[in-house]
């Protein structure tokens, strides 16, 4: 007896940690359509726990740009509905419970390391942006050992040895090995509170999130967010990782840039529908840059069509755009 597969819930997750950029723009696009064109929902939820980084006014700026650029969402903090509340910061006893599963099954332990000791430790050479594989000083403890520490601490996550395989939705089967890529994990700090890994897991899962579309740079973090899903017992959503925009100059577009804010865009009088096109342009759906709205390309969405290098922003055709 074959059983239908559950309703697509996509959704949205900003950081508010400055102004949301073209390339956000793109990827919200695809996250959207995905979900609407599956006849799914979509939900807007707001990742601020980054609190040293986080703007007050880039939360409020977050849901004018995507309204702007014509995505809207089912629940989230202007729309409530049964998975709320949407702000990170206000979810921390989910985060907590999530910590708790795992202390119990002493999958977690305290880890009193800093990173200079852990660089110091550290015997093989690592990539750049994940710092080196944690060498398991602290693995031994237990939860309970928390309770005699006097020094501060952090909760990592024991990840086993072996792959970790997923087929993504854009870039196909993917094999990534945690335990070569940065080892056990922080899953959060008894002072500053829940670690990103567990927070987007916990909040996915609660939410009933069953579908991903993020930025291909967080692909280091999908085979943790798998072995979390695992442990914790819940189901893995389908991800999928699309490329990133850049400038000319290869380098990916980043929040300081005001030129290709969304919120500088908009303040500047261009026309939403033109960027949509712009962007359905990019995706391989049109042979020509075509005002449109997002709902316009729900019928016609295919993800096989993106291209799988990174999109090149021109700054010329954006100025066309605003002529």
């Amino acid at each position: 007896m074959s059983h239908a597969s559950p309703p697509v819930v996509g959704r949205l997750a900003p950081s508010p940690t400055g102004g949301l950029h073209l390339g956000h723009a793109r990827t919200f696009l695809l996250a959207w359509l995905a979900a609407r064109h599956a006849g799914g929902r979509i939900l807007l939820r707001i990742e601020d726990l980054d609190t040293s980084r986080v703007r007050a006014e880039a939360k409020a700026g977050a849901l004018t740009d995507l309204r702007w650029l014509g995505l809207d969402w089912d629940e989230g903090p202007d729309v409530v509905g049964p998975s709320g509340p949407y702000i990170q910061s206000e979810r921390l006893g989910v985060y907590e419970a999530a910590l708790e599963r795992l202390k119990r099954t002493e999958l977690v332990y305290p880890c009193t390391c800093t990173r200079a000791e852990i660089e110091r430790a550290a015997a093989a050479p690592h990539a750049e942006d994940e710092g080196p594989v944690y060498p398991g000083t602290c693995a031994h403890r237990t939860a309970a050992d928390a309770l005699g520490l006097d020094r501060p601490f952090a909760w990592r996550f024991r990840v086993p040895t072996g792959e970790v395989e997923w087929d993504d939705w854009f870039m196909g089967p993917t094999v990534l090995d945690p335990s070569r890529l940065g080892g056990d994990f922080l899953v959060g700090r008894p002072q500053a509170g829940p670690a990103y890994q567990l927070a987007v897991v916990a909040d996915d899962a609660a939410m009933g999130v069953n579908q991903v579309i993020r930025g291909d740079d967080l692909v280091p973090s999908t085979p943790r967010q798998i072995l979390l899903y695992r442990a914790l017992g819940w189901v893995v959503p389908r991800f999928a990782h699309v490329p990133l925009a850049i400038g000319p100059d290869g380098r990916r577009l980043a929040k300081r840039d005001g030129s290709i804010k969304l919120a500088t865009l908009r303040e500047s009088g261009l026309d939403p529908r033109k960027l949509v096109g712009w962007l359905a342009h990019s995706c391989g759906w049109t042979d020509a840059i075509v005002a449109s709205t997002p709902r316009d390309w729900i019928g016609r969405f295919d993800l096989s069509t993106v291209p799988k290098g990174p999109w090149v922003v021109e700054p010329g055709t954006l100025a066309s755009l605003a002529g």
